[in-house]
């Protein structure tokens, strides 16, 4: 599955019932050089919207939001030590954590990349 991306600049990929989250290039963009990710609860359950964590930068911080309900099953550790990844590679090596979906078709309704590119034409 292609990724799908929510309003708050998050993206999604989806492999059986496993979706890989992060935030899109332009978020980590807007942000600047990001200096420290604080990674949600491996094993919480959130429900599409709760915020699951924050990005800093040195210019801001951000939240991180749940595309779709579940429970967090991995989180990127290498994160903590190396939070400049996502700047680097927002949509690989930059992804945030791993959620078992319990509600797959909800991402059915995020934003696929044209939509996505429409919503943020300076993406």
């Amino acid at each position: 599955m292609s990724a799908k991306f929510t309003e708050n600049d998050e993206w999604i990929t989806v492999d059986g019932e496993i979706g890989t989250v992060g935030v899109t290039s332009y978020a980590q963009d807007q942000l600047g050089d990001i200096v420290y990710v604080e990674l949600p609860t491996v094993g919480k359950t959130y429900k599409a919207g709760d915020e699951i964590g924050v990005v800093e930068s040195v210019k801001a911080a951000a939240e991180i939001f749940a595309p779709a309900d579940g429970e967090v099953t991995e989180i990127n550790a290498a994160l903590e030590d190396k939070p400049g990844v996502i700047n680097s590679d927002p949509a690989g090596d930059g992804w945030i954590y791993k959620i078992k979906l319990s509600n797959g078709p909800q991402v059915d309704g995020l934003m696929d990349d044209a939509a996505y590119k429409a919503f943020r034409p300076d993406a």
